[in-house]
C-alpha cells in the first residue's frame, strides 16, 4: 500500500528535530516531531546532497521525500531526499548563499572600502524617522559636534517595501553630497532585518561613492550589508560616535598644535635674530670702514714682518762680514807684522822671498809694524 500511493512517494513534512544522529556510514537517523505527533526519518547519504546546511537538534525543518515501512521493526518512516530550514532558517539559508555569491563576487574585498573621514560638516542617515536609532544618532552625534549637520531619510526599514526604500534613501543622500553616511536601524529578529539582507540594499551601499557605515541591529546581529559596507558599527549609537568626531578632542588638538606653533615661532624668531646679528657682524667686517682697518692692520702686520725680518737679515750679514773681517785678519800683512814679522824688499819694491835675490853690498828695505828701514847686505848665508 505505501509503495502503491502515489502521495507517499513525494510528500513534505514540517516539524522540529529531534534524537539527529550522523551515522558512520554516512546516514542521518532522526526525528520529526510536533505537538500533534513523532515520525522517525533516514536520509541515506546518497541523499545528502539535498542537505545545504548541518542538521542539528531543535531546528525548525521541512522534509521531503517518501513514506516506507521498515520491515525488521514493523514500523513505517520517513526516508528523506530534501531537507530545508523552515521560517527562519530558510531566511538563513537564503542569507548565507547570498553572502557567498557577494563574496566570490568580491564584494566584501578590503580593496573597495572606502576610509571614513575623520571630520565632517554634514552627516547622512537613512533609518526610520521613528525609533531608538535615529534619537541616538541624534543624540550622540550633536552632543560630540553640535556643528555637525544631520540630514535624515526617513526610510521604511521593515516589510516589503523596505529594501527599495533603503536603496532609494542611500542615493539620494548621495546626490546631497554628505560627507558620510549611516544606514541601519535598531534591533530586532532576523525577519525584521531582513530588507538590510536583500541584493539591491547591498548593490546600493557597494555603488555608493561616499563612505556607508552599516549600523543595523544590535551588537550580535550580522547583515549583508555589514560586510558590503566601508564600516561596520555593533550599533547606531555607536555608529554615531566613529561618523563623528568629538569636538573636545578636537580643541584639544587645536590647544597642543597651538602651543606648538608658539614654540616653533619662538625658537624660529631666536634663530632670525641670531642670524640677524651675525649678518650685522658680516656687514660691519665687510663694510668700506672696516675694509680700510682690515687693510690697515694687515699693513702693519707686513710692516713688522718685514722690519723684523730685515733686522734679521742685517744680523746675519753682520755675522757674516764679522768672519770676514776675521779671514782677512789673517791673510793681512799688517796682522803678521804686528806679530813680529817684517818686509823686505828691494829697491825696486818687489818682495824678497830667496837669498838668492839678494846679494853683499845690496841696499834693502824693511818693513816692520811701525816703520821702515834701509838696511845693506853684509853677507848672504844659505
Amino acid at each position: 500500500m505505501f509503495t502503491q500511493d502515489y502521495l507517499l512517494q513525494s510528500l513534505f513534512v514540517k516539524g522540529e528535530v529531534s534524537n539527529c544522529k550522523y551515522h558512520a556510514s554516512g546516514h542521518i537517523y532522526f526525528t520529526l516531531k510536533d505537538p500533534e505527533g513523532v515520525v522517525n526519518c533516514v536520509m541515506f547519504a546518497g541523499n545528502r546532497t539535498g542537505l545545504s546546511f548541518r542538521l542539528a537538534q531543535g531546528q525548525q525543518v521541512i522534509v521531503g521525500g517518501s513514506v516506507d515501512v521498515y520491515a525488521r521493526d514493523g514500523k513505517y518512516q520517513l526516508y528523506a531526499k530534501q531537507i530545508i530550514l523552515d521560517g527562519s532558517g530558510l531566511l538563513y539559508e537564503k542569507f548565507e548563499q547570498l553572502k557567498r555569491e557577494l563574496e566570490e563576487s568580491g564584494m566584501f574585498s578590503p580593496e573597495y572600502k572606502q576610509p571614513i573621514p575623520r571630520y565632517i560638516r554634514t552627516l547622512g542617515v537613512v533609518t526610520a524617522d521613528t525609533g531608538a536609532a535615529v534619537r541616538d544618532i541624534i543624540q550622540i552625534a550633536g552632543r560630540r559636534n553640535p556643528y555637525v549637520q544631520i540630514i535624515l531619510y526617513p526610510a521604511i526599514v521593515q516589510g516589503e517595501a523596505a529594501a527599495s526604500s533603503v536603496v532609494q534613501g542611500i542615493r539620494m543622500l548621495e546626490q546631497a553630497g554628505v560627507d558620510v553616511m549611516i544606514v541601519g536601524r535598531g534591533g530586532g529578529s532576523i525577519e525584521d532585518l531582513w530588507a538590510f539582507n536583500q541584493r539591491e540594499v547591498a548593490q546600493a551601499v557597494f555603488d555608493c561613492s561616499v563612505p556607508v557605515i552599516s549600523a543595523v541591529g544590535h551588537e550580535t546581529d550580522t547583515t549583508i550589508i555589514d560586510f558590503v559596507a566601508d564600516l561596520r558599527a555593533p550599533t547606531p549609537s555607536a555608529a554615531a560616535e566613529l561618523a563623528v568626531a568629538d569636538i573636545r578632542e578636537i580643541l584639544e588638538i587645536l590647544q597642543t598644535d597651538r602651543s606648538e606653533l608658539q614654540r616653533l615661532m619662538q625658537r624660529k624668531l631666536r634663530d632670525s635674530r641670531t642670524a640677524a646679528k651675525q649678518a650685522e657682524l658680516r656687514l660691519r667686517a665687510d663694510s668700506p670702514a672696516g675694509r680700510i682697518r682690515e687693510r690697515k692692520m694687515r699693513l702693519i702686520g707686513m710692516e713688522e714682518h718685514l722690519q723684523h725680518r730685515m733686522k734679521r737679515l742685517l744680523e746675519v750679514r753682520r755675522h757674516e762680514l764679522e768672519l770676514y773681517i776675521q779671514r782677512m785678519k789673517g791673510l793681512s800683512p799688517l796682522e803678521k807684522l804686528s806679530s813680529g814679522y817684517s818686509y823686505v824688499s828691494d829697491q825696486d819694491g818687489r818682495s824678497i822671498r830667496s837669498v838668492q835675490q839678494v846679494e853683499v853690498g845690496r841696499i834693502v828695505t824693511v818693513r816692520v809694524t811701525d816703520g821702515s828701514f834701509e838696511a845693506k847686505v853684509c853677507s848672504v848665508k844659505v
